[in-house]
């Protein structure tokens, strides 16, 4: 898909991080804080996606949004939504939604750290979870959104047969991925080789570490 930047500039300024206080429960908190995402029980989708459906694929930390709309692109007849802790290109994404009048995609600013309750239970064929941030320091472990309760949401979401799509460039991550599923033990998980086993379009990320010639790891990861 054809981005025109100058039609649709990104934010100026788009910070790594989002406040420390988005990647935590929000009941978690004794003092509320001011500046969170909205927390969500129920959706109208007929207010988000032309067929008025559910979505059918969930993309969790969007981040720009290229593989959003590539994917919105490709798969015309699917509902994708975007999930990310970045306001502003939350914000971003749906301006160009709107403008180029895409009727099966949409971004949404949440923190998939307090669950997934707004998604109806095996609905979903496809989850992606690529390139998230690291969090390389011990101390910022805890913000982490891959974890055991993460996962354990994920597979409830998604249909028997639902697949979760997982990519990162940091092998640590790539090893502390394939240890919560392990301990999930819920997935039959496959390592990616050769690209034709991805079948997906690049991230924003993706593009820069194939430019860079940084080594990606990706995992399929199949509801049993």
């Amino acid at each position: 898909m054809e981005i025109n930047f100058e039609k649709y500039p990104l934010p100026k300024r788009i910070r790594h991080h989002s406040s420390p206080n988005l990647y935590f429960k929000f009941n978690e908190f004794k003092v509320k804080p001011d500046y969170y995402p909205p927390l969500y029980e129920s959706i109208d989708w007929s207010k988000y996606f032309l067929n008025a459906k559910k979505p059918d694929y969930i993309d969790i930390g969007c981040g720009k949004g290229l593989f959003l709309l590539q994917i919105s692109e490709l798969e015309p007849d699917k509902n994708i939504l975007g999930i990310e802790l970045r306001k502003a290109l939350v914000e971003w994404i749906n301006n160009f939604i709107k403008g180029e009048k895409i009727g099966n995609a949409i971004a949404l600013w949440y923190s998939v750290i307090n669950g997934l309750s707004f998604i109806e239970d095996e609905s979903i064929e496809k989850i992606f979870y690529l390139f998230p941030d690291p969090w390389h320091k011990k101390r910022h472990f805890k913000r982490r959104v891959f974890n055991s309760e993460t996962v354990a949401e994920i597979y409830k979401k998604l249909r028997y047969g639902g697949k979760l799509y997982i990519a990162t460039d940091v092998a640590e991550i790539d090893t502390y991925h394939r240890k919560i599923l392990s301990e999930c033990d819920k997935f039959d998980v496959e390592t990616v080789l050769v690209e034709e086993q991805w079948g997906l379009p690049p991230t924003n990320k993706e593009l820069f570490c194939v430019k860079e010639n940084i080594p990606t790891y990706k995992l399929i990861c199949v509801k049993r």
